[in-house]
C-alpha cells in the first residue's frame, strides 16, 4: 500500500535523511539497507531495517519536530510518503491505515514507557551521584575544618589564625579596635611532671574553654601551640580589653581538676591594642613582651 503511494528514493551510506530539530513532513519505509536514528542526550541509537518505517508522527499530527538524526548506515532504498499521499490513502484504505496507526501508536506507547524507565534509571543514578557529591563536600568541609582546628581544644590553630587574618578586613566591626591577648599557662611543665599528661590535657582543654568564654562572636580564640593561647578581639577600647584579660585570669584561678586535687592553675596574659597599619608579627612581638613581664613577676596576672 505504501509503495503504491510513495516516491522511491535511493540514499548512500552516511547520507543524512533529516536532522534532529527539523520540522518533519514525510514518513519513510525502508525497502533495503539500514537507517540509524541518533537521539543523542545519552539515549541509545535505533536501527531501522527492511519493511520498517520511521517519521510517521508527522503524518498523524501535522508538522512535527524530529527528535533524532536519521542517517543511512549502508546504501539504502526507501519509500517516502508525503502528507497528501497519506491523506489519499485515508480515503481509499481507511481500514488498513487504522490498523497501521493502531500498530504505530502501540509502538510509540511502548517506546515512551521504555524512555520513562530509562529516565527513571538516569534520575536514580543522578540522585546517587548527588548524594556522593554531598558526602564528598561534607568530607572536604570536615577536612578543611580539621586543618584549621586544634584537635585537643577545638579552638582555631595557628593555620586557622592566618586564614582568619587574611579575611579580617571583611569582618571588622565599626567603632571597635583590634586587641590581642596572649595567654600562657604558668609552670605547665611542672603540671605534666607532677600530675601526668592526661591531667595536662585536661588543663589545656579547660583553659581553652575559658578563652572561648571570654570571646564574643566576632573574636577569634585560638591555641597557638603547646600551652600558649591567643584571643584576637574587637573591643571598644583598653578598658574592655582589660576586662577580657581579667575574666580569663579569674576563671582559670577557679579551675579544679579531680585527677590532681591540690593542683591550682594560673595563667599569664599580655594584652595590647593593635595598630591596624601593622601586621600579625608586630602585634605578636609587642604583646609577647608584655606577657613576659607578667611571667617575670611570677605569673598569675595580666599586663595591658
Amino acid at each position: 500500500m505504501f509503495v503504491t503511494a510513495s516516491e522511491r528514493r535511493e540514499v548512500n551510506s552516511g547520507e543524512v535523511i533529516f536532522r534532529r530539530g527539523e520540522l518533519g513532513r514525510s514518513m519513510f519505509v525502508v525497502e533495503s539497507g539500514q537507517i540509524r536514528l541518533e537521539f543523542g542526550d545519552g539515549m541509545p541509537d535505533k536501527l531501522i531495517g527492511p519493511r520498517e518505517f520511521f517519521g510517521e508522527l508527522t503524518l498523524f499530527i501535522g508538522d512535527h519536530t524530529r527528535v533524532a538524526n536519521a542517517v543511512a548506515t549502508t546504501s539504502t532504498i526507501m519509500h517516502v510518503i508525503e502528507q497528501q499521499a497519506y491523506d489519499r490513502l485515508l480515503e481509499t484504505e481507511p481500514r488498513l491505515l487504522a490498523q497501521f496507526m493502531r500498530r504505530s501508536f502501540s509502538y510509540l506507547v511502548a517506546s515512551e514507557q521504555q524512555l520513562i524507565s530509562s529516565l527513571k534509571r538516569r534520575n536514580e543514578d543522578l540522585m546517587v551521584t548527588l548524594d556522593s557529591l554531598r558526602q564528598t563536600q561534607t568530607q572536604l568541609s570536615t577536612a578543611q575544618r580539621l586543618v584549621r582546628t586544634d584537635e585537643l581544644t577545638g579552638l582555631c590553630n595557628r593555620r586557622g589564625l592566618y586564614m582568619y587574618l587574611e579575611q579580617l578586613a571583611h569582618s571588622r566591626l565599626q567603632g571597635t579596635e583590634l586587641g590581642l591577648l596572649l595567654i600562657d599557662i604558668d609552670r605547665f611543665k611542672q603540671i605534666n611532671d607532677r600530675c601526668g599528661h592526661l591531667v595536662g590535657d585536661q588543663v589545656l582543654r579547660a583553659i581553652g574553654e575559658e578563652v572561648q568564654n571570654a570571646a564574643s562572636p566576632c573574636d577569634l580564640p585560638c591555641r597557638l601551640g603547646g600551652d600558649e593561647f591567643a584571643l584576637l578581639t574587637q573591643v571598644t577600647g583598653e578598658e574592655e580589653l582589660e576586662s577580657r584579660a581579667t575574666q580569663v585570669v579569674n576563671a582559670v584561678r577557679a579551675l579544679r581538676f579531680p585527677g590532681c586535687d591540690a593542683l591550682k592553675v594560673s595563667v599569664s596574659i599580655g594584652a595590647r591594642l593593635c595598630e591596624e597599619t601593622s601586621d600579625w608579627a608586630v602585634w605578636y612581638s609587642e604583646t609577647d613582651c608584655m606577657l613576659y613581664e607578667v611571667k617575670g613577676r611570677g605569673g598569675d596576672g595580666y599586663r595591658c
